[in-house]
């Protein structure tokens, strides 16, 4: 792909914007201020067709989803660390699939959870490089692309990746073809910062952005990172997949977007 005219695809991404309404509701709320791509963490809580029927109702690609992660709601996020749940993490691995390939989606993100206080960190370690290599040669087989991002550690305490060098390696012990990594820039900025010189050294690596400015965690403007020069800089490389807009939207949603057109972008 050429640089030269390059502009932004944005993903909605459902579990974090259009809180104002019940989460089936927001596949109308996307479409309807001019979304064409969505994602979201779960969709394991809701049955196939519902959600088929919400993307194609309402006209949209369903563009990532993640491995389930275990008990998020009580805090888990993620389990592919754990040596004694390796089955658990592979059942997990073939119902991803199955949601994936009926709802289109091409790629599923890992949340690989937070560092066992009981159980020696090379074992852990093992048992992520093994499950990441099982999960990226299971969703290679049907088409898919498995991401892993980091979290930063001071939003998510003892999260096992927390930098982006920390999934590069992983990602190159797994030395598997299908794994790349998901850069969101939030936990990046958090933990490391280096954005643009982390973007252009890994290009080939990454399949999937996220964004949302630092401090608060809230739409590109209202913090410290530069993002009408770094979306810029960016798509100059010739990076063509989405960017996904996870962040917690201020005052809402809708009123939340005014800098896609401020920064000469639209969805």
């Amino acid at each position: 792909m050429s640089a030269e005219g390059a502009r932004p695809k944005f993903s909605a991404n459902l579990s974090m914007l259009f809180q104002e309404v019940p989460f089936m509701e927001r596949f109308a709320a996307a479409a309807k201020l001019g979304f064409k791509a969505v994602e979201f963490m779960f969709p394991y809580d809701y049955a196939i067709a519902d959600l088929k029927a919400a993307l194609t109702d309402n006209g949209l690609t369903l563009v990532l989803i993640n491995l389930p992660a275990g008990n998020f709601a009580a805090g888990e996020r993620g389990i592919a660390v754990n040596p004694a749940r390796q089955e658990e993490f592979r059942a997990g691995v073939a119902r991803a699939i199955e949601y994936a390939q009926a709802l289109g989606v091409p790629q599923i993100n890992c949340l690989v959870g937070k560092t066992l206080p009981d159980v020696p960190v090379a074992e852990q370690r093992a048992a992520l490089v093994a499950n990441l290599r099982h999960a990226a040669e299971a969703l290679g087989q049907a088409g898919i692309r498995l991401l892993v991002e980091h979290l930063n550690s001071r939003d998510v305490p003892g999260f096992f990746l927390d930098t982006t060098g920390k999934v590069l390696d992983i990602l190159d012990a797994v030395g598997h073809p299908n794994a790349y990594l998901q850069y969101d820039v939030y936990h990046a900025q958090r933990m490391e910062g280096e954005l643009t010189g982390i973007l252009k050294t890994n290009l080939a690596r990454i399949a999937h952005v996220q964004i949302a400015d630092n401090p608060g965690r809230h739409q590109p403007g209202t913090g410290e990172i530069a993002y009408r020069w770094l979306l810029a800089e960016f798509m100059a490389t010739g990076y063509d997949g989405y960017i996904g807009l996870e962040y917690v939207p201020t005052p809402n949603t809708a009123g939340s977007l005014g800098w896609i057109r401020d920064y000469g972008y639209s969805l």
